[in-house]
């Protein structure tokens, strides 16, 4: 059986995706949702698209519709993607899944109540390196702490991105939950206890945060640092690299290896799994192509997705609680 998809957006992250369905062989791009027509008009002919439509409820009424993508500003996240699963259609929406945990929770709800599927393309989930160190992590005994990064280096996004009333928070929400997703799906998806942040913005002019440091306090006693920004002079290390520190040894993500102190031979072994760094491509559309293929792969089973709006949730409570800690100068509790 061969998927309908639609893609609602037609922006960069829109055209990632729409590659990432081509790749399937039992899924079908049908329509896209955009409600500029200059935009539709030239993702449909990219993509050789019949079906146009201004808005979800145009595609909804006309049917014929197995899943939909969500690739458009956070805002419209939690209104496009209710409707849809409230209809029964499967949903992958893009992160962060809302502007709020409240929202988010919203759609998790939705999505029990109605039976269709929801996941959230925290993306890095299916990437072979991190996939790799979750494999291995074992190895590194009790984990203690990470640390983590999202920072865009002399670089970061303008529009809807820079704008609180349509993205509901700037560098954490935008790349500072890759590296919150990263290190929570490393460490087996603990619950978050508490939150410290320190987040400001220094480097350009608008309304959202452009550099955040936030401590996450785990329920296994973990504690996970880690920054984020725009327009940093500086990163030690690209979008989503992790660090693990445990009492056996360290892992790390970009580069991605192991250090295991052996004592018997007075020397460290490094196991080193031959992944090339830095990448051509950091954030490889293969990447895309396997999370695609793990969504169709649960719709045909009734798998629900990981990460899904469980997951999404988790991350949009300690986003929040990582604004009301700065705000407060304190530590938040989930």
């Amino acid at each position: 059986m061969t998927l309908k998809f639609a893609i609602s957006g037609a922006g960069y992250i829109a055209t990632i995706h729409a590659q990432a369905i081509r790749a399937q062989k039992d899924a079908e791009l049908v329509a896209v949702v955009e409600m500029f027509p200059d935009k539709a008009a030239a993702f449909a002919r990219k993509f050789g698209l019949k079906r146009q439509y201004k808005t979800i409820l145009d595609l909804l009424e006309e049917g014929d519709i197995d899943a939909v993508i969500i690739g458009t500003p956070n805002f419209i996240h939690t209104p496009q993607a209710f409707v849809a699963l409230r209809a029964g259609i499967h949903v992958m929406v893009e992160k962060p899944m809302a502007v709020d945990a409240r929202e988010a929770r919203l759609l998790l709800k939705t999505s029990q109540k109605s039976g269709a599927l929801l996941m959230v393309a925290h993306c890095w989930r299916f990437d072979k390196d991190v996939l790799w160190l979750k494999s291995k992590v074992s190895k590194l005994g009790k984990i203690i702490r990470t640390k983590g990064y999202g920072v865009h280096v002399n670089w970061g996004p303008a529009g809807w991105f820079t704008q609180k009333a349509l993205a509901g928070g700037g560098a954490l929400a935008d790349v500072g939950i890759h590296a919150l997703d990263t290190a929570r799906f490393l460490l087996g998806d603990p619950q978050p206890v508490s939150v410290y942040a320190r987040i400001g913005t220094y480097y350009k002019d608008f309304d959202v945060d452009d550099t955040d440091v936030i401590i996450v306090n785990w329920e296994n006693g973990v504690v996970s640092y880690i920054e984020s920004g725009w327009w940093q002079p500086h990163a030690d290390g690209p979008e989503a690299a992790t660090q693990l520190y445990g009492t056996q040894g360290f892992g790390q993500l970009f580069p991605t290896r192991l250090e295991l102190p052996n004592v018997k031979q007075e020397k460290l072994d490094v196991i080193d799994p031959g992944f090339a760094f830095p990448r051509v491509e950091h954030c490889p559309q293969s990447m895309y192509d396997d999370q695609m293929a793990y969504f169709i792969k649960c719709i045909k089973t009734g798998q629900t997705p990981v990460p899904g709006g469980a997951e999404g949730l988790v991350n949009m409570k300690i986003v929040d609680a990582a604004y009301k800690s700065a705000l407060a100068g304190k530590v938040e509790r989930i």
